[in-house]
């Protein structure tokens, strides 16, 4: 019996036990508490305080319990996986299988049914235990959702249901079992009980979807991997630094302390300088899949360290880059998902095309609602009614009704403007949104304050119809600059309500494009500097991307020497697929003098800061190649792909909340005192 040769323990294991006995006998308090502080938190019907009110295990306890452990420490291997054994299995044949129990039948007192999972959980196979076998007593021990071995032979199962038992022909008349750790009775396992957060084990362990996201984003990894390397000439995985020094690229940075009092390394916003290095090294085709680290506030397609395919390559240009990036997109899409993507070149949209047309640098196409310029036409006494703005922009966008009901989109405008999401758009200082519902009953369609020419124009130009909504808004006369308009933002929170209210069905597939010609510096009011710091320079505005961008043309390199810089354009795309941007890249400066009079003359930094860049400018100065590189974000990416609306339905163990902390591990955790001395910390009230 396999049962009876697992229990068989060398001589050196025999003694190490009768160590730990010993060592419990003459350590027993210390030993209790050890146990208590590790002691599992998971108590349904206890909270965290009272659990530690429970007596302490004694010595007879304490040696129960390594009585159980050493039961399981020998067990016998599986004679198969279960996707082998379910494709070739045959009656009357001997198998030892590994996984979880689930819950038990008993139909009578000689005979029971239970589950067993394999241990990936995505295939189960039956056990039938009977008196005759011996082992009913032994599976009443077993709590579910134990992991356990068991031998037994196969059968063919008796179904009267055909189909059934085409799909789960086999059953296996268990001979042993062997628990191999227990389930506690305060662990709730039903269907539909929500874990918490600070339960992600149990929440990945409940929730197929959760286990199939982490199996398909390693299959996607995998899937980009072999595009790359597969390529000519290929590229080259390489591993860079994660305790890096603090340099000014734009993000707010984690500082690891040192016990060098004074310094500190900087976790890395990406692996951007040192895969210039790496082009100035001779390494014409770099990769690597690189955590990141940034200190800014979560939100659903953002944590504090994340993932992203990091690449670089030399003598390119972005057009390069961007061939790069599709075909690995194509192959991700073949391979793993129902429809191919394009079979030819992505879309490509300048930026400011993007901002004009739909208020956002990441637009999604699919459903329309263009914007439009309108104050020209209107009346002064609308504009004014709008906005305390004067001389604005003002816009407008439609969005269709449903059913040519006007009733029904006044009653879904209505309830998105009173709702919270609808508050921020009420509350802009320029002046909320001007709401319009086309009714053909009413004089003018019921666009009486546009005037007659002005409604006339619109419903040549945007075709409104009977229970159409137009939404219109003001903005102040200057250049498109940032991520979005406060018309553009409301456009896609309007679609997204309008989808999860059913009042517009979702629009299926997807939707690839680059954005291009990004301004190559952004003004320092169009960014948010709390979330980002910039280069910390004097001249009133920030590098867009990072301050290794190129400028794209001969014309915008000469532009760096004019009054207003901001004018230039930069080598600089952004790989968007239904709104969601999915990464960036750009052509980088690849001369260490004009990289250097970037960061002097241009964004004006200070030479302290410059000096923090002396190592790639010493790179670049070797004869660095041209050379261009991208990143796409990876979490986002597969949750694109499943159609998940947050990253961390595709993240094993993300970070929540604002401040991104681990529920589970509880992390960040305090600083000791002894761990403050070592490093040279204090903490100020």
């Amino acid at each position: 019996m396999f049962l009876a040769r697992a229990s068989r323990y060398s001589p050196q294991l025999r003694a190490s036990y009768v160590e730990i006995s010993n060592y419990i006998r003459g350590r027993r308090p210390a030993l209790n508490r050890a146990f208590y502080a590790q002691s599992s938190p998971l108590r349904s019907s206890h909270s965290e305080e009272s659990a530690h009110e429970e007596h302490p295990p004694t010595t007879k306890n304490t040696s129960e319990l390594l009585a159980k452990f050493k039961n399981s420490i020998e067990f016998p291997s599986p004679t198969y996986d279960f996707e082998t054994f379910l494709a070739n299995a045959q009656p009357d044949q001997e198998v030892v299988l590994q996984g979880y129990v689930g819950n038990r039948r008993e139909l009578s007192s000689k005979l029971a049914f239970v589950r067993l999972t394999d241990p990936t959980m995505r295939h189960s196979v039956q056990l039938v235990s009977t008196k005759k076998s011996g082992t009913l007593a032994a599976l009443k021990t077993v709590r579910a959702h134990s992991p356990v071995v068991i031998k037994g032979t196969v059968q063919r199962k008796q179904a009267k249901d055909a189909e059934m038992a085409e799909r789960d022909p086999w059953e296996i008349v268990l001979g042993e079992i062997q628990a191999l750790n227990e389930f506690p009775n305060d662990i709730v396992m039903t269907g539909d009980h929500v874990h918490p957060p600070k339960h992600r084990h149990l929440q990945l362990r409940s929730s197929s979807e959760l286990r199939e996201a982490l199996r398909f984003r390693a299959e996607a990894r995998n899937v980009c991997r072999q595009e790359l390397e597969q390529s000519r000439p290929a590229f080259v995985e390489i591993e860079t630094p994660l305790l890096f020094k603090s340099t000014p690229e734009g993000a707010r940075e984690f500082l690891v302390p040192s016990r060098k009092r004074g310094f500190a390394y900087a976790l890395p916003q990406s692996p951007q300088q040192y895969k210039q290095i790496l082009m100035a090294s001779g390494i014409p085709r770099y990769y690597q899949f690189a955590r990141c680290f940034r200190d800014e506030d979560l939100r659903a397609d953002r944590q504090p360290e994340f993932t992203q395919l990091d690449l670089e390559m030399s003598f390119a240009t972005g057009n390069d880059v961007m061939q790069v990036v599709e075909g690995v997109i194509r192959r991700l899409w073949s391979t793993l998902m129902p429809e191919p993507a394009p079979s030819g070149p992505f879309r490509r949209m300048p930026y400011q095309e993007a901002m004009s047309r739909y208020g956002s640098d990441k637009p999604d196409t699919r459903y329309g609602m263009e914007i439009s310029r309108i104050d020209y036409l209107l009346p002064v006494d609308l504009v004014q009614k709008i906005t305390p703005l004067t001389d604005p922009v003002v816009e407008v966008f439609k969005l269709e009704g449903n059913d040519n009901d006007p009733a029904a989109t006044q009653e879904f405008i209505t309830q998105f403007l009173d709702s919270p999401e609808g508050a921020p758009f009420n509350e802009n200082p320029d002046g909320g949104p001007g709401i319009f519902v086309v009714d053909a009953r009413k004089p003018l369609s019921g666009l009486q304050p546009f005037g007659f020419e002005a409604a006339e124009h619109l419903e040549t130009t945007l075709g409104i119809e009977h229970g159409d909504l137009l939404v219109i808004q003001a903005r102040p006369q200057n250049s498109l600059t940032g991520g979005s308009t406060a018309l553009g933002t409301l456009r896609r929170a309007l679609h997204a309500a309008a989808v999860a209210t059913g009042f517009k069905p979702a629009i299926p597939g997807f939707e690839f494009m680059w954005v291009v010609d990004f301004p190559l510096f952004t003004p320092a009011e169009a960014g948010d500097s709390a979330e980002e710091p910039g280069q910390g320079g004097a001249a009133g505005f920030s590098a867009t991307h990072h301050p290794f961008t190129a400028p794209k043309t001969a014309a915008d390199v000469d532009l760096l020497l004019s009054a207003d810089p901001t004018q230039a354009t930069a080598d600089h795309y952004d790989l968007v697929v239904n709104g969601v941007e999915l990464g960036g890249g750009s052509r980088r400066i690849h001369d260490a003098a004009v990289q250097e009079f970037v960061f002097r003359e241009v964004l004006r930094m200070p030479d302290h800061r410059v000096a923090d860049f002396a190592h790639l400018l010493g790179a670049l100065r070797a004869g660095c190649p041209p050379h261009a590189g991208f990143a796409l974000g990876f979490d986002r990416l597969v949750a694109v792909m499943l159609g998940r609306d947050s990253v961390r339905d595709v993240i094993a163990f993300p970070k929540m909340g604002r401040s991104g902390e681990d529920p589970m591990v509880k992390a960040p955790s305090p600083i000791s005192e002894e761990a403050a001395k070592i490093y040279h910390l204090a903490v100020k009230e």
